[in-house]
């Protein structure tokens, strides 16, 4: 069937090939939207000159609550992906292709589709390939995390930033891109550049997917020309005639006002010049009875929730920053605005992935896009409109999976309470070095609170924080309920052996 909708696929060469991704403008439709031929080139070159086999990698994670254009295009689709893929790996001279995912439903569909090809990953294969299914995680599907997984590490960033076309799977060069990707060179190659340029925009051609969703009447994923009109998608998804907002690109992506869709069309280029992302292709609406603000908390806790938890600037910085959009809400004022700006700023560029640039993207885009809404939660009472919770956070009832958050062990209602004892504290610090996500130092030096609930997941730091207060002005109390007697305190060191400690 695949065959007679699409037709036959003739092989091309490297340079054939990279030269097709050129004309017609091809780049990554997994977010970053970086350049498929330069891509494509330094793969086959880096192959080249170390004298090895690259790797093809088809990324179709797609871990995002407000993405499915992927997972649509696999079960639909998988042949079209596997043509694009075949194509690369025929032309380098690949001998390993793994796609990866991490639905259930995609798995089935793209293993079936190797199956009907005769391709496995049977050690006399001349292709080796296979699908690699990752767990749903926002972090799951960075490129960097995907190779790690297929390598039979955890399916999380590595600790430093590597080059995949250099140094990816099995330390070869490794041609990583989206499923779509693949999909939009197949249909390339088989009808050719001009007759491909002939739909959508000049500098931009073809088409995009484009998941919508948020306040719609008919979520769906949708495939459409570049210049295509915003407003006319979001038409056909039965959203508001004047939506207070648009986030495009996704939960790692930028809102967009009322006014500025009107102005927008679909297209990399449009949306960034509008002060909005293409990114992932997701499109999300919200109305003008919803709290924005409101809106992006339960995203940005969300957010941190997912977080890999293995470098600060994530783990501890976006746990900080939704609690900065929280105090907004809560009528901090204006201290909580420059907090949560200042957070945002600390955690950019520092992260071993992409997932905090993202979120901290997504909150600055938030407090531009909603100045009034702002100004009435940070100068007044709020905006006294409901959170709605349109935007798409959970399936079927399950929560999202993360470190910190989830439904892990290490979750679920804080069972402990930790205490300041200001008669003995003097500003040593050592609590916040240890403990950031209950204690902050205020000007004087000194925590800013005398008691705080202590999350399941920093249970172990908190009790480490109380044994190395040198001024021993930590306790710790379980306020978990207990089946028999009152509740009990953690155990705390003795001043003796307090003092031992230090003097080793």
């Amino acid at each position: 069937m695949h065959l007679k909708v699409h037709g036959p696929l003739e092989p091309l060469g490297g340079e054939q090939l990279a030269q097709l991704a050129e004309r017609i403008n091809l780049r990554g439709r997994g977010g970053a939207g970086f350049p498929f031929h330069k891509k494509l080139r330094s793969v086959a070159e880096a192959a080249i000159k170390r004298g090895v086999r690259p790797v093809v990698v088809v990324n179709g994670s797609e871990d995002e609550p407000a993405c499915r254009k992927d997972t649509v295009l696999i079960n639909r689709a998988p042949h079209l992906i596997l043509d694009g893929a075949l194509l690369c790996a025929e032309a380098m001279g690949a001998r390993t292709l793994v796609v990866g995912v991490t639905r259930e439903s995609t798995q089935r569909s793209m293993e079936a589709a190797l199956a009907e090809r005769g391709l496995s990953n049977g050690r006399r294969s001349a292709l080796r390939a296979r699908v690699q299914r990752n767990p749903v995680r926002m972090v799951t599907g960075a490129a960097a995390s995907l190779i790690r997984s297929i390598d039979g590490g955890p399916a999380i960033p590595p600790g430093r930033k590597v080059s995949a076309s250099r140094n990816g799977v099995g330390g070869a060069p490794t041609l990583l891109s989206n499923a779509e990707t693949f999909a939009q060179l197949a249909i390339a190659a088989r009808i050719g550049p001009e007759r491909y340029g002939n739909t959508g925009l000049y500098d931009e051609p073809g088409t995009v997917m484009l998941t919508v969703s948020g306040a719609v009447a008919r979520p769906m994923v949708i495939e459409v020309p570049t210049g295509v009109p915003l407003r006319y998608v979001l038409q056909l998804a039965g959203a508001p005639p004047v939506p207070q907002g648009v986030l495009t690109g996704g939960y790692h992506g930028k809102w967009i006002d009322a006014a500025t869709v009107n102005e927008a069309i679909v297209s990399r280029n449009s949306l960034d010049a509008v002060g909005g992302s293409l990114g992932a292709g997701a499109i999300l609406p919200i109305s003008q009875d919803t709290c924005p603000l409101g809106e992006s908390l339960r995203v940005a806790q969300w957010l941190a929730e997912e977080s890999a938890g293995q470098c600060g600037p994530c783990y501890l910085g976006l746990p900080a920053a939704a609690r900065g959009m929280e105090d907004i809400l809560n009528g901090g004022g204006p201290a909580a605005l420059e907090a949560l700006k200042q957070v945002a700023k600390n955690v950019k560029r520092r992260g071993a992935c992409s997932h905090p640039d993202g979120s901290a993207m997504f909150l600055e885009s938030t407090v531009k896009a909603f100045t009034d809404d702002l100004a009435a939660h940070v100068l007044g009472n709020g905006c006294g409109r409901p959170v709605a919770g349109v935007l798409p956070l959970f399936e079927g009832g399950r929560a999202p999976t993360g470190i910190p958050g989830g439904q892990s062990e290490e979750n679920g209602p804080s069972r402990q309470k930790i205490y300041v004892d200001w008669t003995l504290c003097r500003g040593h610090g050592l609590c916040a070095d240890i403990l950031p996500e209950v204690f902050q130092l205020g000007a004087d030096g000194f925590p800013t609170v005398a008691q705080a609930q202590v999350p399941r997941y920093a249970e172990a730091k908190a009790l480490r924080a109380v044994r190395r207060c040198p001024a021993l002005a930590l306790r710790i109390e379980d306020e978990a309920p207990q089946a028999k007697g009152p509740s009990r305190n953690l155990p705390v060191l003795s001043q003796g052996r307090g003092r031992r400690a230090l003097g080793r």
